[in-house]
């Protein structure tokens, strides 16, 4: 496997133990429909928690968030949406980005809640 699918690999594990350890439930992690992914479906205070998780090292470590483009952001919603029909979830849904920073040992986290919102 490729040094950066380690990089992300890793990311996603350490975001998916900062969001237990935020009081988060997790629901699913690298859930497919199709060809889209959610990186981390999870669930808090009856909102369903969409996570996308960008992760970045060494001289491309600034705003990982910043990677998440129009066109990411429209195929994260179509699959929270099959997600949301295929459970028949009836509450709030909401889009998370949790940037992974990591500078050698030394790893930053960055959860930013609503990140976005579906495009009309």
């Amino acid at each position: 496997m490729a040094d950066h699918n380690d990089l992300g690999e890793n990311g996603e594990e350490l975001a998916r133990d900062f969001l237990i350890e935020n009081g988060y439930r997790i629901r699913e992690t690298k859930w497919r429909t199709g060809s889209l992914e959610l990186d981390i479906i999870a669930e808090k205070n009856e909102t369903l928690v969409i996570v996308e998780v960008k992760t970045r090292s060494g001289a491309f470590a600034e705003n990982p968030e910043q990677y998440i483009d129009n066109r990411k952001i429209k195929n994260i919603v179509n699959a929270a949406e099959r997600y949301i029909m295929r459970y028949d979830w009836n509450g709030d849904t909401r889009f998370d980005v949790i940037a992974v920073v990591v500078h050698g040992q030394k790893v930053e986290i960055e959860h930013i809640e609503d990140a976005f919102l579906p495009p009309r």
